[in-house]
């Protein structure tokens, strides 16, 4: 009863927060006007500017910023214990993450759908411009690099998810030509579309697919090559043919994913099958563990707060955002509907995992012993399998209390965490090809300006990351330590230039979004800080590693380049001085 009391009492306090602090934000802070003209019709254009209803438009907005960050994050940090974990995403999505998204997706649609990094140019000055876009870059290159490895990873993982996940695209196709083309009714469609999507999730649990090594490439490293060519497709096409319609399906398979899993948490819960198991506060933490100061944090990420939504909030989705108002339940609802996922990870890990857990040799634990078998050791330094698992199993085990069969329950977790997985990355590339055509267009370099140049130096170079290291794909796992923290600091500064965008309108509104910003500063220094003395002496611990030495490198120059932004905006703020304006206002490509 104690699961169900917590779930019920977490999704009431998002409901609230909604129609509380979310319309007090929307109506006294960020003003919004139903008259007011918006990028998506000022600037249609039919490929990136187009309006859409604000149902499809969440479901695109909340499946690009979901990825598996709302699922990773809270699995590793429940290992401090469920309370605090708990509280952070409650807190943190409440009055931090929802208010950091919300407010980017205003900025950029109060500047014709432009990027956070044209944002701080305008309210702060140029040179920040060009170091927000140098750390929006690197992390873009991280994530597009890095999300084809894990979707790899699941492929391989749960080999049953990988037909699902790629018919998804001709009925996506379909659903967008049905809806766009020949103006079918939008309920007709999505009913179709989803029955689809199900009867191959069916298909898929009874026919299998892996990948083996061919042309001296292993099956990690075929995977990451199709799926990068499948992103260079999806992020030149017109939004309406793949991206939104695909983002669309997914998202309802997540309201049903997330059905089940309520059900099947109330079915549990009320049986007495349910009990927390994982500590409230885990005092006997494992060799290795840090502290939850500040790394939890950090590591929940997305379930609380996350810069790289600042990235889709500032790129894909002003573009296509109808009218003001409906950012707020685009902006603000999604990251509340991320921290409900985040609240049921932590349940289907901290509750469900302890309802059976089968060993390879067969032997069956359940209660407390089957999770201490999980975080026993530190699960942040396990391979991705190890920490989606917990996840996985927990969610079936639920699952099966409703009578689905335990292969089908699987299945629907493995296809959803790699759809999932999949729509971030397509979004990453989309938005790292406004980003590379912005850059292009501010140093003349017109033939990286249009939008194939522009999306095929955004996959080549995530490429090159990837197979830096060799031809399993995972070179970017060199870099991926410094991406946690780096992904919190970009938060930080998207909140800086929303601090600024809030003064600028006078008034004390600005606190809304100052305060999250200091606490976000004093949290992400505290972690970079600390990683960066672990890069230097593990670099110099193995002085001919040079992989060691880059990792220490960019993490320390993100950081420098962080520092001077933040005197940047901190002048600007304190001195008065004028904003600058971006030196070209043509929209980009």
């Amino acid at each position: 009863m104690d699961t169900l009391l917590l779930m019920v009492g977490c999704g009431a306090g998002f409901i609230v927060a909604y129609h509380t602090y979310g319309r007090f934000l929307a109506r006294k802070i960020f003003k919004l006007d139903v008259r007011a003209i918006v990028p998506s019709k000022a600037l249609e254009d039919g490929v990136d500017y187009v309006p859409t209803r604000k149902g499809i438009i969440f479901g695109h907005h909340f499946t690009s910023i979901a990825g598996t960050g709302p699922i990773v994050g809270p699995a590793i940090g429940i290992i401090w214990g469920w309370l605090p974990a708990v509280l952070w995403v409650m807190l943190g999505s409440i009055f931090m993450g929802a208010v950091h998204d919300f407010g980017t997706l205003v900025v950029s649609m109060q500047n014709e759908g432009r990027s956070i990094s044209e944002a701080a140019s305008k309210y702060i000055n140029i040179r920040v411009r060009f170091i927000f876009f140098g750390i929006v870059f690197l992390s873009l290159l991280l994530v597009i690099a890095v999300f084809g490895v894990v979707i790899a990873a699941v492929f391989t993982e749960f080999p049953s998810s990988v037909i699902a996940v790629w018919l998804q695209i001709p009925i996506a196709v379909a659903l967008g030509f049905a809806v766009y083309k020949r103006g079918a009714n939008i309920l007709i469609a999505t009913v179709a579309a989803v029955i689809g999507m199900y009867l191959c999730i069916a298909i898929g649990s009874r026919l299998p697919i892996e990948l083996g090594s061919a042309f001296g490439i292993p099956g990690t490293g075929l995977w990451v090559i199709i799926l990068l060519i499948y992103a260079w497709v999806a992020s030149t096409l017109p939004v309406t043919t793949l991206l939104q319609p695909r983002d669309y399906i997914n998202a309802w398979q997540l309201f049903i994913a997330m059905a089940l899993l309520t059900v099947g948490i109330t079915v549990a819960s009320l049986s007495g099958k349910l009990p927390l198991v994982a500590p409230a506060f885990n005092t006997s933490l494992p060799a290795n563990t840090p502290s939850l100061w500040p790394f939890m944090f950090v590591i929940i990420a997305c379930g609380a707060i996350s810069g790289f939504h600042s990235l889709v909030a500032s790129g894909t989705t002003p573009k296509q955002v109808d009218k003001e108002p409906d950012s707020l339940f685009v902006g603000y609802g999604s990251m509340l509907m991320e921290g409900a996922l985040a609240i049921l990870v932590i349940i289907c890990v901290g509750a469900g995992l302890g309802m059976a857990l089968k060993l390879g040799d067969g032997t069956l634990l359940s209660g407390r012993p089957a999770w201490q078998h999980q975080y026993g050791t530190w699960i942040g330094a396990k391979g991705l399998s190890d920490k989606i698992a917990p996840v996985v199993i927990g969610a079936a085990n639920m699952m099966e209390t409703l009578g689905l069969p335990r292969i089908v329950g699987i299945t629907l977790m493995g296809v959803f965490i790699a759809s999932f997985a999949g729509t971030t990355l397509d979004t990453s590339v989309r938005i790292q090809r406004y980003v590379v055509s912005e850059l292009a267009n501010d140093l003349r370099i017109p033939c990286l300006g249009n939008r194939w140049a522009a999306t095929t130096f955004a996959v080549l170079t995530a490429a090159g990351l990837a197979f830096a290291t060799g031809a399993d794909g995972k070179g970017a796992m060199i870099l991926w330590p410094l991406f946690g923290s780096a992904n919190q600091l970009l938060a930080c500064l998207a909140l800086l230039v929303i601090t600024l965008y809030l003064k600028s309108k006078g008034g004390l509104g600005f606190l809304v979004t100052a305060v999250p910003c200091f606490l976000m500063l004093i949290i992400t220094s505290s972690a970079m800080i600390s990683n960066e003395r672990k890069f230097l002496q593990d670099a110099m611990s193995h002085p001919d590693d040079l992989p060691k030495w880059l990792l220490a490198a960019i993490a320390g120059g993100i950081f420098l380049l962080a520092a001077w932004m933040i005197f940047e905006t901190v002048r600007v703020m304190f001195r008065g001085r004028p904003a600058a304006r971006s030196p070209q206002e043509q929209p980009e490509a």
